[in-house]
């Protein structure tokens, strides 16, 4: 009897600790995540599963142009780690809550510093119209208005610009919102 309590806390230990790496590696790292809607289509598809590099968010170094990102569209508030450990999937087995609404794909079209137009159906950045290839039809959004990305934030836009809930309506994205990079 000695012996099976030894063993079954020698598993304890070792579940406990593969759960603590599982977490670790999936908040600060890699995490797999899945594709909810149609706003990344064609590039991306609804209940597709995708992993993400958290590394970006861990040191906070801004993503590339043309970056496909997860991100926090909860802008008008700040994220904290405890945001980080509740959104994470193995968090969601125990406490029933399923994939997270709050949470986009999306792709960066400005950074810090660009200024952006939506003009002829297009985007422009910093006066140069973006060569999309992976738009699938043409966007029919348009205003005079030029934003001007602010420091520590990007701009973010789906691939399908025709249905996607971006930062053209929830606004810029500050890089502490950008939750990772796909791989």
């Amino acid at each position: 009897m000695k012996n099976l309590g030894a063993e079954i806390r020698s598993w304890a230990g070792s579940i406990g600790a593969a759960i603590v790496c599982a977490l670790l590696i999936g908040i600060f790292v890699i995490q797999p995540t899945k594709v909810m809607g149609h706003s990344m289509d064609p590039t991306l598809h609804d209940q597709q599963r995708i992993f993400i590099s958290k590394l970006s968010h861990t040191f906070r170094y801004e993503p590339k142009y043309g970056d496909i990102v997860i991100i926090d569209s909860r802008v008008d508030r700040s994220r904290t780690l405890m945001d980080d450990i509740e959104e994470h999937p193995l968090i969601s087995l125990f406490t029933g809550e399923g994939e997270n609404e709050i949470i986009y794909v999306k792709r960066v079209i400005g950074k810090p510093g660009d200024a952006l137009e939506f003009k002829d159906h297009k985007v422009y950045r910093n006066g140069e119209a973006l060569d999309e290839p992976y738009l699938n039809e043409t966007m029919n959004y348009s205003s005079n208005e030029k934003l001007v990305v602010p420091e520590g934030h990007i701009f973010v836009m789906g691939d399908n610009r025709n249905n996607s809930k971006d930062s053209r309506s929830i606004g810029f994205i500050p890089l502490d919102h950008v939750l990772g990079i796909k791989l």
